[in-house]
């Protein structure tokens, strides 16, 4: 049995420890990377055993435990990941593929061991995004690369994009992506190869348009599920590189509009004529020629080609002869003189094209203009003119060109020196007429115009010559005829005023009766006369209407005895308008008939007039007789005509000629000839005069003895030459003579008479010779012309001076030239005919080193020069002096010259290095460009020289392999690395440098770097490539640590340093511990972040002296520095001026404060406030918005003119926080009449645009003047004009401004303000061109539009003063009794005004008592009107009745009572405002020590009295009053605290106007006794007597003023009652009883007119006034004098007014208050409306 049991027992412990599951022995489980802590590895090991008590048989352990990744649980045999504080990572750097572990399990039944494997494999997870090996890449791709083109494979490789994961998440591909900031660039390119990256072209490039493209590439990697799918992007920068694919181009470029083309270039020059090329080679073409290629950027700049330029075509054609281009500098040349007369203009086409052969040339236009130096005389385009001018046309008419006055008369005035398109700025002179006629000065085309009226029967043309002058040179005359055109301004005229004519019955119709003549002196149809019978005729006479022959009419038979009167009209034949007529009277009487009446010619004397050119046979005159009885009539020449020049006809009587005329023979004939009808006595004689005149039909002859050779001496003007004389036949200008030098008018003058002057001195140098050609012409329109060739030969004297061929000489002579080296051939000529030129140096210091040879001008070394010597001596590197040309036996001084002659060093020293050995270390990765060590060497030449310039480079010769890897700068001698380093450690390079000058010769040196190549481990490694540190606070003190930088190292003492970033010390770090700290104070406001770059070397290399920076042992610091609020604000200025205008609204925006402050962020908002006095009634009289700084007012400044205030601005960074400061700010008070307007130009939107401009070039100009005024704008607005201003022009803008003066704070006077900116119009229209722009300008400066308004306002009022004083005359005619009524009324009321405002002056402020010792007299004695002191209660009041001006108003005087009103304390005191003198005063009501009482309703007002003693001398008295019940609807104007007087006027005036009806109904007021029972007046009195004899006693007893018993007075139209005491009405009375006491001087009471006074209809309100009544107290009476005060106050004074009152009964009526002596033997009434 035993054994049965233990069997299974044995079996089971066997079986411990064993896996339960089938399958190989290790367990074998997957996890992914990155899973969090405690995930579960294997959920059961399935081992056999129990491995928890109790029961336990088995024990379980870890074996292997890599890391302590895995966690076993062996109760439940759970493998858990242990990942705290850490992460799976499968990847790179720390490659957790696989975790193997051993669970060891012991069998504690039979102590066996077994072990069981659990492998763990980490899945990769795509939790690694790919990374690009570099932050950007670039290529650089020529433009004319083909698209297509592999253009980049630099992601090749491991230098793309890697991702560490496995799989598929690790691999990559690249794609394109659109990028917003290059839109264009994945367009331009393309990846061909996904895989590899490869980037193609997909379009063409073009660098002029593109240069740059930024390609936004996205590589990805390929994760299963593409949402998983992690990427990154770079940027590949592709610069496009130049290629030659365009042209050359012309410079400058100007572009067309947007496009890449250039426009159309012009290149000019202009040279004077007859210039020898040597003094103008190379000639200054503007702008210079030059082209460049279009591909400006081709590299290397060794590509690129060359520009050659042509003449490719010019105008004229001859060109070539005169002009070259130099085919590669475009210098341009001239070739030979060039004569003005024969070429003015050079058009040339030049062409720049590449030296390569590129098909693409540039053009330009080369114009050349030849100057002329004034050798041509002005001309005149036309020889004559024909000008016309009515002779009605008044002074100023410009001369007409054509008969119809409908075009001016141009005279064109040329001058071939100055281009036809321009003024020639000729002077044009007249010879006569000048008082008549006048030219314009100026202008290519000149006009004629009126001086004077002309008459055309005066003088029907004028002709005048006129020459144009340059003043040099002077025109031939030319002749201006102006013909007088016709204005019908004559009336035709008989020349008789009747006519008397016989005639005979015998006469037949159609037989002359009388040939009537009316002379015109007008022409044309003004002066063609038509006749007519008006009356008389009877029908027996008719007039031929135009010849005004009268015969006899067709069918009369006439009547012996008859007689006729006929009135015969003669008018001309002007338009209707125009016509003039005359009339005749023609007496005829009929006679029997008579048959002896001999032929009658029609005219008894012929004129006319026959031109020399007259052709044979022309019809001259037709000379037909008439006779009466019809007999045939026989026509001859008796006498005049000798050699039968003309033909008569015998029959018919026509005068023809029969011979040519020829006017030089015979220039007039008087023929007599005859008509004879053959009967005796019947023979009539005429005479016929015949006037030659003449045509121009002869040249002017030079006479031919005059010489033809003369000689002129040279260098002289106006000598004489010689004398021409030519003569024309020809009379009248046809042969006048005009002499003019056709072919050098700028050397030569010949005058009137025919003499030769020389214009300007001749230089017989120049030419010696002259063929003068002068034309003798008529002054004919087409004049005849003949011309003269004289020979002019110009005489040599000595007048010019030897000249060197160059003005200036510069030479180089190497030092150390033997002596007698040639150095400068020098060469001078003199032009006169004769010279003998020899040469000397004039200076004596300069003949110690170089002769000159005086015949040859050979200039020689006369000693060795060195360099070196000469520069020690302080002579320079060269030496200059003067020589001379002389002329030996000449009278002119030397010719002068500057020789420089410059010593060339010739370079002695050669570069010197400073050690023989350099030694160098560098790191095996040290990246391109470190620096390694530093070589230096020195020249000995003298500073400053290209000699003593040393720079290096690498003997590549002697080190070709170290030179392909290191490199030294040029001109540093910095040792760097040329690429990245990948060496093998302890190697050492030899690197032979080369040290060389710039002298010439070149001369070098040489020495030897050794680099040795430092081994990794002792280079330490930085933990971190860049450090961050907390920002540092800038108040942070000198030794703040900052931050640690940590680098390793094995076996090495680290050393660090501050390599870079720290230039300005800021910083500094401990050497060993690496902690960096403040070395200065900092200031964020200079200095917002430092980046520094630290190094960390090993020890044994810092004592070495050879520093190793490298990748690893530098890294970069990044130390921001904190801003702190450690400056206050700053103003913008100290003083601020502004101004407000009366009627600025309240909030308006006044002016703004600019605070600014260092600091950032919070500490630079400010905060504004205002440290500003309230004003009188409490009020702020401006506020300041918290943070914009904008200033406001707060109160409206009516009548405040001239006024200003003073107060503080305080600025408060960090929103009023933090530090504060304070400017002062003044704002002066102004209205329009301080203010002027700018009218400008330009429209008020661009004023305002350019408003601080322009304001500071005002403010500018009136600093001036007053410094430190400031001008402020008031508005700014269209223009304003038209006679109200009413008008509008946007187009224009005014800128009202006003100044305010710094000194008197107050606006500067609109006068000066004027004159400060009108007197300164022409410099501001300057300054304000440039803002304004091209027109832009001030057109005036005015007063506002208020001011001018006002102005003609008044003016207007002025006009209206004739009016009104015609209506005063007859209103004083028609109311003399009226008038001198209201002015005696006037006169008291003016007395009594001035006599009110002086008691006014005289009383106390305030009501309040005179001071101890003050005079006790009345006040009227003491203003010096002693009868108004006598004057009574009555007398007073019937004045008051006269003027309506009495009123009453009970004060309640301080001290002795209190008034109890509800009034602010605002309104303590009251301003009565004043444009010169705002006075503020106490306000009576307001009590600052009474205590207010309960709360009264607003229709009571309680006045409270109790009578005290006054210490003192005298007493003040108020009346004790109580007013019960309301005003009702009285309605009382309520007045402000602070309102112009005029306002307040105005209020009660409109309350009057409404209340005027309801003052008539009033009504007495009854004074009553203490009980309110109504009593007549007598039975009031009476009780009020019996009351005041009651209390005398008591009162005279105490010697001093009781309490009286009380009265109250009630209206009978209403409920209000006033209480009086028995005293007040005592003081009122005038009482002829008077105690022992006092009685001298009684008491006074003093009335006040209120505002509540309401005058009469007729009369205007006056201010507030006081009215004083004497009164004397004879039964009531103190021991002092005292003085009461009466005033009834209405309601006070609100602000803001207050609702309208609530309806209340009808006001009531003036209360008429009957005051009555005791005895009741006195009254008096006095009227007190309230």
């Amino acid at each position: 049995m035993l054994f049965c049991c233990k069997a299974p027992e044995m079996f089971c412990g066997l079986q411990n420890c064993k896996l339960s599951r089938p399958g190989p022995p290790a367990t074998i489980v997957t996890i992914d990377e990155e899973s969090p802590n405690g995930t579960v590895l294997v959920e059961n090991m399935q081992i056999n055993g129990r491995a928890q008590d109790p029961g336990r048989t088995i024990s379980l352990t870890l074996l292997d435990n890599y890391e302590y990744w895995v966690i076993l649980e062996p109760t439940r045999q759970r493998l858990y990941l242990n990942s705290t504080g850490r992460v799976l990572d499968r990847d790179p750097p720390n490659y957790i593929t696989t975790i193997v572990v051993q669970v060891q399990c012991t069998n504690e039944l039979v102590g066996t061991v077994i072990l069981h494997e659990v492998r763990i494999v980490v899945r990769d997870k795509n939790d690694n995004t790919p990374r690009f090996q570099q932050p950007r890449y670039y290529v650089a791709v020529n433009e004319l690369t083909p698209v297509g083109t592999t253009i980049f494979t630099g992601f090749s490789g491991n230098n793309g994009a890697t991702d560490i994961d496995d799989g598929p998440n690790g691999h990559i591909e690249y794609s394109i992506l659109y990028n917003p900031n290059d839109p264009e660039s994945n367009r331009t390119v393309s990846v061909a190869n996904t895989l590899s990256g490869h980037i193609i072209l997909a379009e063409r490039l073009n660098y002029e348009e593109r240069t740059r493209y930024l390609v936004l590439v996205q590589a990805n990697d390929r994760a299963p599920y593409p949402p998983n799918r992690r990427t990154a992007t770079t940027t590949l920068t592709v610069d496009v590189l130049d290629g030659d694919d365009l042209g050359p181009m012309f410079l400058p470029c100007v572009l067309v509009n947007n496009t890449r083309d250039c426009n159309p270039l012009t290149y000019r020059v202009a040279i004077p004529e007859f210039t020898e090329p040597s003094k103008l080679n190379p000639l200054n073409v503007t702008p210079p020629v030059r082209a460049v290629d279009m591909d400006r950027n081709i590299q290397p700049p060794s590509d690129r080609p060359g520009i050659f330029y042509y003449i490719l075509v010019g105008h004229p054609a001859t060109y070539p002869e005169y002009f070259s281009l130099n085919r590669t500098t475009a210098e341009l040349r001239v070739l030979q003189p060039i004569s003005r007369d024969l070429y003015q203009r050079f058009t040339l086409i030049i062409k720049a094209e590449q030296d390569n052969g590129h098909p693409l040339p540039a053009y330009a236009d080369l114009i050349i203009e030849i100057l002329d130096e004034n050798n041509q005389a002005p001309y005149f385009q036309f020889a004559t003119y024909q000008g016309y001018v009515s002779e009605s046309s008044p002074v100023g008419t410009t001369i007409s060109a054509n008969a119809n006055l409908t075009a001016p008369l141009g005279i064109i005035a040329l001058d071939n020196d100055i281009e036809e398109t321009k003024d020639p700025m000729v002077k044009i002179t007249q010879d006569d007429y000048t008082t008549i006629f006048a030219l314009t000065p100026t202008g290519i085309i000149r006009y004629l115009r009126l001086l004077k009226p002309v008459d055309r029967e005066k003088k029907m043309a004028y002709m005048f010559t006129m020459v144009a002058s340059d003043g040099v040179q002077q025109s031939s005359p030319v002749t201006v005829n102006i013909l007088v055109i016709d204005a019908n301004d004559n009336t035709p005229t008989f020349a008789e005023v009747s006519y008397s004519v016989e005639v005979f019955t015998d006469m037949q119709p159609g037989e002359t009766v009388i040939q009537l003549t009316a002379a015109d002196a007008d022409e044309g149809l003004n002066g063609l006369v038509t006749y007519e019978i008006l009356a008389g005729a009877q029908g027996d006479f008719i007039i031929s209407n135009r010849t005004g022959r009268i015969t006899v009419a067709p069918g009369v038979t006439l009547t012996v005895g008859r007689s006729y009167a006929l009135t015969v009209k003669a008018s001309d034949n002007a338009p209707e308008i125009q016509r003039r007529s005359s009339i005749t009277t023609v007496y005829i009487e009929v006679l029997p008939p008579n048959n002896q009446s001999p032929p009658r010619f029609p005219l008894f004397t012929y004129s006319l007039e026959v031109s020399e050119a007259m052709r044979i046979g022309a019809i001259l005159l037709n000379l037909q007789a008439t006779d009466r009885e019809n007999d045939p009539i026989t026509y001859r020449i008796v006498s005049g005509d000798s050699q039968q020049i003309f033909n008569l006809s015998e029959t018919i009587g026509l005068l023809l000629l029969g011979k040519p005329l020829d006017r030089e023979t015979t220039d007039q004939y008087r023929l007599i000839v005859t008509a004879s009808d053959g009967n005796p006595g019947g023979t009539s004689t005429t005479t016929v005069n015949i006037v030659v005149t003449d045509v121009n039909d002869n040249d002017p002859q030079f006479d031919f003895t005059t010489p033809t050779n003369f000689t002129v001496q040279e260098e002289e003007a106006n000598l004489f030459v010689g004398q021409v004389v030519a003569t024309d036949p020809d009379a009248g200008v046809n042969g006048q003579v005009r002499y003019r030098i056709v072919n050098h008018p700028d050397l030569f003058i010949i005058s009137a008479n025919g003499s030769i002057y020389t214009r300007v001195p001749l230089d017989r140098e120049l030419r010696n010779q002259y063929d003068l050609v002068v034309e003798a012409s008529d002054g004919a329109v087409d004049p005849r012309r003949t011309m003269l060739t004289l020979s002019v030969q110009v005489t040599d004297i000595d007048d010019n001076s030897p000249v060197f061929s160059q003005e200036t000489y510069l030479v180089n002579v190497p030092e150390n030239s033997p002596v007698g080296t040639l150095v400068l051939k020098l060469s001078a000529v003199d032009s006169d005919l004769f010279s003998n030129v020899t040469y000397r140096i004039k200076a004596e210091s300069a003949r110690q080193l170089f002769s000159l040879n005086p015949l040859t001008g050979e200039l020689a070394v006369l000693q060795t020069l060195d360099f070196e010597n000469l520069a020690a001596m302080g002579m320079g590197a060269s030496y200059t002096f003067q020589v001379e040309a002389v002329d030996q036996g000449g009278i002119m001084p030397p010719g002068q010259a500057t020789v420089t002659v410059r010593i060339t060093d010739m370079n002695d020293f050669s570069p010197v290095f400073t050690q023989d050995l350099y030694k160098g270390m560098v790191a095996p990765n040290a990246e391109k460009g470190t620096v390694i060590t530093a070589v230096f060497a020195e020249d000995q030449d003298p500073p400053g020289t290209p000699a003593s310039f040393v720079r290096y480079r690498v003997d590549l010769d002697r080190s070709p392999y170290s030179g392909s890897i290191f490199d030294v700068e040029e001109e540093t001698g910095r040792v760097i690395t040329k690429v990245n380093l990948n060496e093998e450690p302890s190697v050492t390079f030899k690197l032979f440098l080369i040290a060389y000058d710039d002298g010439e010769p070149v001369k070098t040196n040489s020495t030897l770097v050794e680099i040795t190549v430092l081994q990794p481990s002792r280079i330490p490694i930085f933990t971190q490539e860049e450090y961050r540190f907390p920002p540092v606070s800038e108040l942070a003190p000198v030794g703040t640590s900052v931050g640690t930088i940590l680098a390793a190292a094995i076996n090495q003492t680290i050393f660090y340093s501050i390599v870079a970033g720290n230039e300005r010390g800021h910083f500094q770090v401990n050497n060993r511990t690496g902690v960096i700290s403040t070395a200065k104070p900092l200031d964020y406001e200079n200095v917002t972040t430092y980046v520094l770059r630290v190094q960390a070397d090993s020890m044994l290399v810092v004592m070495s002296n050879l520093r190793v920076p490298s990748k690893t042992n530098t890294a970069k610091v990044y130390i921001d520095v904190q801003d702190e609020n450690d400056h206050p604000p700053v103003f913008s200025r100290m003083l601020y001026i502004g101004g407000v205008t009366e009627d600025t609204k309240i909030f308006s925006s006044v002016l703004k404060i600019v605070a600014t402050d260092k600091d950032t962020g919070n500490y630079s908002k400010m905060a504004y406030r205002l440290i500003i006095p309230p004003t009188a009634e409490g009020q702020d009289s401006f506020v300041i918005e918290t943070f914009t700084g904008i200033i406001k007012s707060a109160m409206k400044f009516r009548n405040m003119r001239r006024s200003y205030f003073t107060f503080q601005v305080i600025a408060t960074d960090d929103y009023g926080k933090g530090l504060s400061s304070s400017a002062e700010v003044v704002v002066s008070v102004v209205n329009a009449l301080d203010m002027q307007v700018v009218v400008s130009t330009v429209p008020p939107t661009l004023v305002e645009e350019k408003r601080e401009e322009l304001i500071k070039i005002l403010e500018r100009h009136v600093q001036d003047q007053i410094p430190g005024a400031k001008v402020i704008v008031e508005s700014i607005g269209p223009r304003r004009h038209g006679d109200g201003y009413e008008l509008e022009d946007y187009s224009k803008s005014d800128l009202m401004v006003y100044a305010i003066d710094p000194l008197t704070n107050r606006a500067i006077s609109p006068k000066e303000l004027f004159k400060f900116l009108d007197g300164n119009v022409l410099e501001i229209n300057k300054e304000f061109q440039p803002h304004l722009g091209e027109g832009g300008r001030i057109l005036e400066i005015r007063s506002p539009d208020v001011v001018a308004s006002v102005k003609k306002a008044a003016q207007a009022v002025g006009y209206t003063e004739g009016a009104l004083l015609a209506l005063a005359i007859i209103i004083i005619l028609c109311c003399i009794p009226a008038i001198l009524i209201v002015m005696v009324t006037y006169k008291q009321r003016q007395a009594e005004c001035a006599k009110t405002a002086r008691i006014q002056m005289a009383l106390p402020p305030g009501g309040k008592a005179p001071p101890a010792g003050a005079p006790t007299a009345n006040l009227y004695e003491e203003l010096g009107d002693s009868s108004m002191a006598k004057k009574s209660v009555i007398e007073e009041a019937h004045h008051q009745r006269i003027l309506s001006t009495f009123a009453c108003r009970a004060t309640a005087t301080r001290g002795n009572g209190a008034l109890h009103v509800n009034l602010p304390k605002s309104e303590s005191n009251v301003t009565f405002l004043s444009d010169r003198n705002p006075l503020t005063t106490h306000n009576p009501v307001y009590d600052d020590n009474s205590t207010l009482g309960s709360p009264q309703s607003p229709s009571e007002k309680r006045f409270y009295f109790s009578p005290s003693h006054s210490a003192g001398s005298g007493c003040v008295w108020s009346m004790p009053a109580r007013i019960h019940g309301g005003l009702h609807s009285y309605e009382v104007p309520r007045r402000q605290a602070l309102m112009d007087p005029d306002d307040w006027e105005r209020q009660i005036l409109h309350a009057s106007m409404r209340g005027r009806q309801r003052l008539d109904r009033s009504d007495k007021l009854d004074l009553c006794g203490s009980t309110e029972t109504r009593l007549s007046v007598r039975e009031q009195a009476r009780q009020f007597e019996q009351q005041a004899l009651q209390e005398q006693t008591p009162q005279q007893n105490r010697g001093s003023q009781g309490s009286l018993c009380s009265i109250l007075v009630r209206d009978r139209d209403s409920d209000d009652v006033l209480e009086l005491t028995s005293e007040t009405l005592l003081s009122i009375m005038d009482y002829s009883y008077s105690p022992s006491v006092g009685r001298e001087v009684p008491p006074r009471v003093i009335m006040s007119q209120g505002e509540e006074s309401w005058p009469l209809a007729s009369q205007r309100p006056t201010p507030p006034i006081l009215r004083k009544f004497s009164s004397s107290i004879s039964n009531y009476m103190t021991v002092q004098p005292c003085q009461i005060t009466v005033e009834i106050i209405p309601d006070p004074p609100e602000n803001p007014p207050p609702p309208p009152p609530q309806q209340r009964p009808n006001p009531p009526s003036p209360k008429c208050i009957q005051l009555c002596h005791i005895d009741c033997t006195i009254c008096s009434r006095a009227c007190i409306r309230a």
